[in-house]
């Protein structure tokens, strides 16, 4: 059995799952954890961030049931409403240093979600994975390299298949995947211990 984290980078509640993450694989570090990049704002839904109107709102409602931080730079980012969210750039970002460190996955995964949360950075700008990998202790010229490449593209429209055909329809969702047996662990939003629990009960 292994876990499957089907995130978007530029998605709040996934941010605000991050933390539940990360304890799950501390306490379960026996499981695999496979990380997909769900592609929420994709095509149409690539727009003005003023065009969501309720992201100020959503953010406060995250913030208050998760614990998670939203960062004085990220407010200033998206300010005027005119930061563009693509979950393409910032799939391809995650495939990128997946690719370059596969067993830190989640923790890069995590890392990158702050990175625009709270340091205000765009997951479409090389320089954000560069700077994301040195502070990782990895190489950030062979990271950006990779984001720049042909192959994290092709990972990118992987990943927005495989999440479409577990039939994951929202961010974030976790799910306890044994070969063709798939159950689902969080939508939304869940602790630590209720996933392990759900885990438990698998067992």
């Amino acid at each position: 059995m292994k876990l499957v984290y089907v995130f978007d980078a530029y998605c709040g509640w996934s941010h605000g799952f991050s933390a539940t993450l990360r304890e799950i694989v501390s306490l379960r570090p026996d499981l695999p954890v496979e990380v997909v990049s769900g592609g929420l704002f994709t095509g149409g839904r690539r727009v003005p961030i003023r065009e969501f109107g309720h992201v100020q709102g959503a953010n406060a409602q995250i913030a208050e049931q998760t614990g998670a931080l939203f960062g004085e730079a990220y407010e200033r980012l998206i300010a005027d409403g005119s930061f563009v969210m693509d979950s393409e750039a910032a799939a391809r970002g995650v495939a990128a240093l997946r690719r370059v460190a596969p067993y830190r996955a989640v923790e890069l995964a995590t890392a990158l979600q702050a990175a625009f949360y709270v340091d205000g950075r765009s997951l479409s700008d090389a320089a954000t994975y560069r700077d994301l990998a040195a502070a990782a202790g990895l190489d950030g010229d062979a990271v950006v390299a990779v984001f720049e490449g042909s192959e994290v593209r092709a990972d990118a429209r992987a990943d927005f298949r495989r999440a479409a055909e577990l039939g994951v329809t929202g961010f974030p969702t976790l799910l306890a995947v044994d070969g063709e047996h798939v159950v689902p662990l969080a939508r939304g939003h869940a602790t630590a211990d209720e996933v392990d629990r759900r885990l438990a009960s698998l067992s």
